[in-house]
């Protein structure tokens, strides 16, 4: 049972993708329509993997938390695979060519919300574990399906799954959530592809500032206006405000890729990957996602101020989204964000926040069970480390397991990258088949 390929593989994997794209499990509209369509996510389950209902104990976590349990042979640790069925919403749906939750198979894939992010990997998970359970196959070791219906939203379903098996002393072996994909080009000079495996997570952090000042007509204004005090404060939030370090998970990355450039490309790599000083100086000049990978990024989202045209605001207030790099906690995050501010009378309040996770080692047999799984499903294929710019479920699970990872074992170009949270979201069919090989080939793998 070793061999993944021995296992007959059902087909009709498309079409049930898009049963599931057709129920619009949108966490953000959770308050004004219910749970109806969530239930009727977890009936569909139990519909299109009948195996996986029969033979897994399921446990509903909460109302968005299901938690399947597949007993193994052995006694070591569990594995827990995680994904979630919530999607963000559709706002405007005149813009995609097919109605986003229509769900329908065009040009060799599946487009819809959710095919990405976070359906598709769902659907290759129950996939992988249906087509083992009908070859009664037992894994080496027990098996935890954690799926949260409330992800998109920072809800508590996924914390409360991991807090459940905290409680009952149960530490994972491996937790394996979304995040990097199967990306066509990793770098402007690597024309290789390359499985991104996310080994850490950058923090996240909302606070509110909130700035006072006399109101009044707007004839006569003061020098400060409680609306100007706040723009000098949100301007005051510069990208220099945090220091700029490069991530053991990058220096990691820039090694992996280094024997598969050429020339100038692999020149660069050698340096960069040698020297973390210049990285973190180098990637802080390019911008974006670089930039992003090695320093706290500020984003100023939410602004409120004002009642009439013509009337002084007496307090003004925006919201601000931070994501923490490795180094900085939310704590230090506050306090740096208060100096730069420099204005007594802007208070900086928390709204939420996490710290960042700790990167888990790439050295290890965790992180190689998963690329041996990338080596079955994804031929010729680097595999390599990251860091997730990104918050994810997996987050609730660093306080007691060390092996964390994040990968979507699905195949995206940059163009259906941009489509994430956008517009015209799909999946290709052959990504599909790859997805459903890598689980079944990680879980036929599991060590005892």
């Amino acid at each position: 049972m070793g061999d993944h390929t021995e296992v007959p593989v059902r087909d009709g994997a498309a079409e049930r993708l898009v049963r599931m794209v057709r129920l619009e499990t949108v966490s953000a509209e959770l308050d004004s329509r219910g749970l109806d369509e969530f239930d009727r996510f977890r009936a569909l389950i139990d519909e299109l993997y009948p195996l996986v209902a029969a033979r897994l104990e399921l446990e509903r976590v909460g109302d968005l938390g299901l938690l399947y349990h597949w007993r193994g042979g052995g006694a070591g640790d569990p594995v827990v695979l995680m994904a979630h069925f919530d999607v963000v919403p559709a706002a405007s749906r005149d813009g995609w060519r097919i109605p986003p939750f229509e769900g329908r198979i065009e040009h060799d894939a599946v487009w819809g919300r959710g095919t990405l992010d976070d359906k598709g990997p769902l659907l290759v998970l129950l996939e992988a574990v249906e087509n083992l359970l009908a070859v009664d196959f037992i894994p080496a070791r027990d098996v935890y399906l954690a799926f949260g219906g409330d992800e998109e939203t920072a809800g508590t379903a996924a914390r409360d799954i991991s807090d459940l098996l905290h409680a009952r002393g149960i530490t994972p072996w491996l937790v394996l959530d979304e995040g990097g994909a199967v990306v066509d080009a990793p770098l402007p000079f690597l024309d290789v592809p390359a499985a991104m495996i996310g080994v850490g997570e950058k923090g996240m952090l909302t606070v509110r500032l909130r700035a006072s000042g006399d109101g009044g007509h707007a004839s006569a204004p003061p020098p400060m206006t409680a609306a100007t005090r706040l723009a000098r404060a949100i301007g005051r939030l510069s990208p220099g405000v945090f220091r700029a370090r490069t991530p053991r998970s990058t220096l990691d990355m820039l090694a992996t890729f280094r024997p598969f450039a050429r020339g100038l490309g692999r020149l660069a790599l050698t340096v960069l990957s040698a020297w973390p000083w210049l990285t973190a100086r180098i990637f802080t000049h390019l911008g974006g996602e670089p930039a992003a990978l090695v320093r706290t990024t500020v984003a100023a989202t939410m602004l409120q101020s004002g009642s009439a045209p013509n009337v002084l605001p007496s307090e003004a207030s925006g919201i601000v989204n931070l994501r923490i790099a490795t180094g900085e906690t939310v704590a230090s995050t506050v306090r740096r964000l208060r100096r730069a501010v420099r204005d007594p009378l802007v208070a900086v309040e928390i709204v939420d926040g996490n710290d960042p996770s700790p990167e888990s080692p790439v050295d290890d047999p965790r992180f190689a069970a998963i690329a041996d799984a990338v080596g079955a499903s994804y031929p010729d294929t680097i595999t390599a480390p990251y860091l997730m710019l990104a918050c994810t479920d997996s987050r609730w699970f660093h306080r007691y397991a060390t092996a964390v990872y994040r990968f979507a074992p699905l195949a995206m170009t940059a163009a259906q990258r941009a489509t994430v949270h956008g517009i015209d979201e799909h999946v290709t069919i052959d990504s599909l088949e790859r997805g459903e090989r890598f689980h079944r080939a990680l879980l036929s793998g599991l060590p005892r």
